[in-house]
């Protein structure tokens, strides 16, 4: 028996005008996730995260059996896991974005003597600034403001990392999406140690702003990335392995470093990573068929791209869909059922670090299309499902019960 559990973060999303009030996953032609829906349990997934901050990974961590109140410290120390970045029990691991800040009534470029209430998030993700533009700016923000407690790692694009060693674990940081286009002013750390956080930030800017980097990104009308934004923090607290739990060798092929390092603090092997870009999703399901010939378990990270997820044009986000159908899930599923029967779990949710309803659909391939002929993989038929509402976290319980 294979078993396969495949995240498909972003694809969930709400109604839209333009496309007639549809969802995009309603808009798009989906037939092999459609075909799961009809063959497996389809319905809605609650995540116990109650009293915890929202955030990517949270839905990674439940998935794979943990329950996110003890085991979900944020998405920094996942970030660092799939990095390889060590760390102790007793540091704190903080995503460092780059971002675009100007100020307020200002033209981006512009100076900023101070990060206050007059300066406004422009732009989350510093123009999808690429990774080997994004690893000289952060090896000169270590270069000048790296020391024996703070080090600076880089990552891919505008995500990177930064760890307190020994650090303060209770400041309270905002996710920049969520700060996008709006006044800095209530979003800047708060709590204990906030101080040196908005400190690292403001330097970071003083840094950043006059690079040869930003320079020529300015130049060429390309949004600069003139300041880190701190959060996500948690600290790194070990995980029980899943494969030990469960007896079964398994992989991780991720397009995401959180999920990634959701499954490496499993104790799942990673598989290298596929890229980005077009034709990401055929190298995935590539990759994901490579494990199986040697594991029976993998898990699957597979999101849209970040022009994609960033962007306001929902059309794209369909189209996107639907390549996800057809070259990540098609070849998945055509090449497990040539290696005998196999379990299968979909988890859909809306991304990373957003709240809102995620759901799934389980079930064993190869199989026939049951009773529910016309049931697709949408929001609304999970929501019109009559199966129980299921805790993500004992999902995994299921997938790999014998019999």
């Amino acid at each position: 028996m294979k078993y396969l559990i495949l995240h498909a973060g972003g694809l969930a999303g709400h109604a839209q005008d333009a496309l007639g009030g549809r969802t995009p996953l309603q808009a798009a032609a989906t037939p092999h996730l459609d075909r799961l829906a009809r063959i497996g349990e389809l319905g809605l997934v609650a995540i116990p995260a109650e009293g915890i901050r929202h955030g990517s990974g949270l839905n990674g961590t439940a998935i794979l059996g943990y329950d996110p109140k003890k085991y979900y410290q944020g998405p920094g120390p996942l970030e660092a896991a799939s990095l390889g970045v060590s760390v102790t029990e007793q540091d704190v691991v903080y995503r460092c974005t780059m971002v675009t800040v100007k100020p307020e009534g200002g033209k981006v470029g512009a100076d900023i003597k101070k990060l206050s209430a007059h300066v406004v998030l422009d732009d989350a993700t510093a123009g999808l600034i690429e990774t080997d533009e994004a690893r000289e700016l952060i090896e000169a923000i270590n270069e000048q403001l790296g020391s024996e407690t703070m080090q600076f790692y880089p990552g891919m694009g505008h995500r990177h990392v930064m760890v307190w060693m020994k650090g303060k674990p209770r400041a309270v940081c905002v996710d920049p999406q969520s700060v996008k286009g709006r006044l800095i002013g209530d979003a800047l750390p708060t709590g204990d140690g906030a101080d040196i956080l908005r400190e690292l930030m403001e330097a970071s800017h003083v840094i950043l702003r006059d690079h040869p980097v930003n320079q020529e990104r300015l130049a060429s009308g390309k949004n600069p990335a003139n300041c880190i934004w701190l959060w996500g923090e948690g600290r790194a607290i070990p995980w029980p392995s899943l494969t030990e739990r469960f007896h079964v060798a398994g992989s991780v092929v991720a397009s995401s470093d959180v999920h990634r390092g959701v499954g490496l603090c499993a104790g799942l092997e990673a598989s290298d990573s596929p890229g980005v870009g077009d034709g990401q999703f055929k190298a995935m399901a590539a990759a994901v068929l490579d494990e199986f010939a040697r594991k029976d378990f993998v898990y699957l990270y597979a999101g849209l791209s970040d022009e994609v997820v960033h962007g306001t044009d929902v059309k794209a986000t369909v189209r996107g869909i639907e390549d996800f159908d057809r070259d990540l899930v098609r070849p998945i599923l055509d090449g497990l059922a040539k290696k005998g029967p196999y379990r299968f779990l979909v988890l859909c949710d809306h991304g990373e670090g957003n709240q809102g309803q995620a759901f799934s659909v389980f079930g064993e391939g190869p199989g026939k299309d049951g009773a529910s002929s016309g049931r697709r993989f949408t929001e609304s038929d999970a929501q019109d499902s009559k199966a129980p509402v299921r805790d993500a976290s004992k999902y995994v319980i299921k997938l790999f019960a014998k019999g």
